[in-house]
């Protein structure tokens, strides 16, 4: 049998998406929060110091972690005084009042006051822990869920004071990415010509550029759910969708700008998701020489998403890497 073979049946037996990206001090202590102790939380935060961009990865996780249980109450309340228990709690409000929105269906309006008691934790946080980006990354995010989304001025003002902090916030970049999109406040337009304004003005080595390919995706789904019943099919050129021109060309170019300028070493937990959504724009765009180089870097590292858009995300790493191996 062929290493692509092997490969293959290796996977099926051992791939799982991790929450966690690999993370394993993370994903230490979601035993802690499952049982309401925030003190390895507490612990974890402080040894992360000032790297951003991992910072702000593990409070996005954690924040979802905790939304479910009291541990970042637990924390507030025995440490009140703890600038990283207010950023973490921040986090954790937007993401209960997400699923909140879930819970009430799409097209249901979010209770204003809630959403306004969410923002003036996350301006809190950004009182109390000033260097920090992470309370704009969470401004940024719960500003989808107002009807009509929040004024320009204010939209703004939030995205400079992330810039000032950390210019190349991924996750940042994507929540504003998501707030411009179809599905929220803007246009398939509107989202595409951010993504490839922040691509264009990151630095060699920067995840920046895949950006397009997260927009790709957030078309797709859009795309999808509108044509739920019918088909995806059913929708003019969709077939295309992937591996049109374009979304080919941008593929090569997000691979020589990210890729090409990144230094050498392994992948940063941070990087997963972001190396999964350019692999996956690569299969599909019929780029198997890229994506067989990205999965050499991902080994056996598949995120949920966005495989999941598309099927089984163990099944489609584990079918395309395969032919990627094959195709080299």
């Amino acid at each position: 049998m062929g290493r692509a073979g092997r490969s293959a049946r290796e996977d099926r037996l051992t791939l799982e998406p991790d929450p966690y990206f690999g993370d394993e001090a993370l994903g230490d202590v979601r035993h802690d929060i499952a049982v309401g102790r925030w003190q390895g939380v507490r612990d974890l935060l402080r040894e992360t110091g000032d790297d951003w961009p991992r910072r702000t990865h593990r409070i996005r996780l954690l924040a979802h972690a905790a939304a479910g249980t009291s541990a970042v109450e637990g924390w507030r309340a025995a440490e009140p005084d703890d600038p990283d228990a207010a950023v973490l709690r921040a986090a954790t409000e937007v993401v209960r009042v997400f699923d909140a929105a879930i819970v009430a269906g799409r097209g249901s309006a979010v209770d204003r006051t809630r959403l306004d008691s969410t923002v003036l934790a996350c301006l809190f946080a950004a009182d109390v822990r000033p260097a920090d980006p992470m309370p704009w990354v969470s401004l940024l995010t719960v500003a989808r869920l107002y009807e009509g989304g929040v004024s320009r001025a204010e939209l703004r003002r939030w995205w400079d004071e992330l810039r000032r902090r950390d210019p190349h916030n991924t996750e940042g970049h994507v929540q504003l990415l998501r707030y411009w999109s179809a599905r929220w406040h803007g246009t398939h337009g509107s989202m595409y010509d951010f993504a490839r304004d922040a691509a264009g003005a990151a630095p060699p080595g920067c995840p920046l550029p895949v950006l397009v390919q997260i927009a790709r995706v957030e078309e797709y789904r859009y795309v999808l759910d509108g044509a739920l019943g019918r088909g995806p099919g059913s929708v003019r050129g969709f077939d295309q969708h992937w591996k049109h021109e374009l979304a080919v060309t941008e593929v090569q170019r997000t691979w020589e700008r990210w890729i090409g300028g990144r230094a050498p070493g392994p992948v940063r937990p941070e990087e997963v998701e972001l190396l999964n959504y350019l692999a996956h724009a690569a299969c599909h765009a019929g780029r198997l020489e890229v994506a067989d180089g990205l999965f050499e870097l991902l080994g056996t590292r598949v995120s949920r998403v966005p495989w999941s858009y598309t099927g089984d995300p163990v099944e489609q790493f584990t079918k395309w890497r395969a032919q990627a191996r094959s195709a080299s």
